[in-house]
């Protein structure tokens, strides 16, 4: 008898559920999960029937939200860069447009969280609002952000904020006054799903009663819903590792929040019903940001093709950024597109004040490009210049007149800085001399500054290298590798010293460690295997070496595949 008193139950409440469905006009699949969230709304709401009837005032609210947000910003120590300040100024005006179309007159406040993995936004009692970085880069559109403000104001507006705070008050039974101690994550963790609904519809309402489209919502939603699917279904490869990390954050997000197919086809139910209209969305006014971090990020990972073209796509957005310029032309020259990069790093000079590392750059891509006629190119960009240049500029200059078979400018500069032994600069400018000595093919030159320069800096990991270089092409591969060998447990070992052992091992016949430290040297630096970009940097010896381990390393490949 209990058995079928037990079955009853829970057809009686499979039913309550189905009706509960369809008053709701939200089409969603059949499952066990529909009972299940009846359970848990119909708990919530019987803990919720005593804060009703006892609510906070709002001065109260205020009171204790301004002090929760204030001790959470002060347990988060930012930098305020100017991004920071432009990306939460944006917030807030947003957010202004939306709150002035709230139910109830509470001082809003937008807050941006700069976390990259923080792939959320929440709210907290008396008007405040806070927006992760995470989230934000999965925008693309300013009705976007306008759903999810308008979602986490009607958390404040319908007191969902509020009742949580009474909540808490309740269980832990103590004065209001004491509350303001509560941890954040209280309010990231979202609320009933009842309760998420009602956001979501609300602030869609609110979103369009600002003038916003509500396929703001549908595309962000439709976001969630690829999420969810790659979190379901796990990243199988590595170009996915990123989405993979993201699908770690967003599992407690998918946890606390209705599926997104259930929100997308309650927007959709709301805009056949009253009668919305789709009209184009605005464009993210800071999205250039996030282009741009993602830019870095594909450049970093060596994807150099992306890199430039999500790089291309920030500066359609914001054409004066240097940062995303810097980008473009280091990954045009990683690809061997040196004129184009030349290009590229001009115009991002010509935004600030130049950097000492872009001109290098600038320079070298220059030189890549057109080794005759890059001097001339520089000296013109010089005369752009305020005060015509400083000392960091000589050393380019000299280094380009080289090529173009000037010696008076370089002699100069090496002479400064042996009569400057002792000065932090005077190394390192023997060491750069050096290299540019090393591109013209005056290796005797070059290998005598290197040898200045790493007297007065012993173990300078980039200087040993480019003597490295000189030393392979002249033969003399014993001393290239006793050289390397001595730096190569520095943390500042990079992947052209990884390379340049490569070199003289296959030269000096040992071959298998060669082949080894080629393909970790491709491996972190992809360039090495492009014939155009050794060519335009490295002597006749390297370029020769490294076809042929290139050649050698198809082979090995093919002879895998058999």
């Amino acid at each position: 008898m209990k058995h079928w008193i037990a079955l009853a139950g829970i057809v009686l409440l499979g039913v309550v559920a189905i009706v509960v469905s369809e008053r709701r006009k939200v089409d969603t699949e059949a499952s066990p999960a529909a009972v299940l969230y009846l359970i848990a709304d119909t708990e919530h709401e019987l803990t919720r029937m005593p804060v009703r009837f006892t609510r906070m005032s709002d001065a109260e609210e205020i009171q204790a939200g301004d002090e929760i947000a204030r001790q959470y910003l002060t347990s988060q120590p930012r930098q305020k860069s100017q991004e920071y300040a432009l990306i939460e100024g944006y917030l807030a005006r947003v957010g202004a447009q939306l709150a002035a179309h709230a139910h109830r007159k509470l001082p809003y406040r937008f807050h941006y969280i700069p976390e990259k993995y923080f792939v959320n936004a929440f709210a907290v009692p008396g008007g405040h609002v806070f927006v992760g970085e995470g989230l934000l880069a999965l925008m693309d559109s300013e009705d976007e952000l306008a759903s999810v403000i308008g979602h986490e104001i009607e958390h404040i507006d319908h007191y969902h904020c509020a009742e949580r705070v009474q909540q808490e008050q309740a269980l832990r039974k103590i004065p209001l006054g004491e509350l303001v101690a509560l941890p954040i994550e209280i309010f990231e963790a979202g609320y009933s799903k009842d309760q998420e609904l009602e956001a979501d519809r609300e602030g869609t309402r609110l979103a369009v009663q600002t003038g916003y489209s509500a396929s703001g919502a549908i595309r962000m939603f439709e976001t969630f819903q690829r999420l969810y699917e790659e979190y379901e279904s796990h990243a199988r490869t590595p170009e996915e590792e990123l989405s993979n990390l993201a699908q770690q954050i967003l599992s407690g997000y998918f946890r606390s929040h209705p599926l997104p197919k259930e929100r997308i086809a309650q927007i959709q139910q709301m805009m056949a019903s009253e009668g919305w209209s789709v009209h184009a969305e605005r464009d993210l006014a800071v999205g250039f940001i996030f282009w741009t971090s993602r830019a870095e990020e594909a450049f970093t990972s060596h994807r150099y093709a992306q890199a430039q073209q999500i790089a291309l796509r920030s500066l359609q957005m914001r054409p004066d950024q240097q940062r995303a310029l810097w980008i473009l032309g280091r990954a045009q020259f990683a690809q061997a597109d040196f004129g184009d990069a030349a290009a590229s790093l001009r115009k991002a000079l010509a935004i600030d004040s130049p950097d000492a590392q872009l001109i290098r750059e600038y320079a070298l891509a220059l030189a890549a490009a057109d080794r005759k006629g890059a001097a001339a190119e520089f000296h013109r960009w010089m005369e752009s210049l305020k005060d015509g240049g400083s000392d960091q500029l000589k050393v380019p200059i000299a280094g380009l007149a080289l090529l173009a078979g000037d010696t008076t400018d370089a002699r100069n500069a090496a002479a400064l800085a042996r009569a400057r032994i002792g000065e932090e600069w005077a190394p390192q400018w023997l060491g750069e001399l050096g290299a540019w000595y090393y591109m013209a093919g005056d290796y005797a030159t070059a290998l005598e500054l290197l040898n200045d320069a790493l007297q007065q800096r012993p173990g300078d990991p980039r200087i040993s290298t480019v003597r490295a270089w000189v030393q392979i092409q002249n033969r003399t591969l014993a001393d290239a590798l006793q050289g390397l060998d001595s730096v190569y447990g520095s943390d500042s070992v990079t992947p052209d010293t990884t390379m340049a052992r490569a070199v003289a091992q296959w030269l000096a016949h040992e071959r298998t460690a060669a082949m080894a430290n080629f393909s970790t040297g491709t491996s972190k630096r992809p360039e090495w295997k492009d014939p155009r970009w050794v060519k335009a940097l490295y002597s006749p010896v390297v370029v020769e070496a490294v076809g042929e381990m290139q050649d050698e390393q198809q082979r090995r490949e093919k002879a895998a595949r058999r």
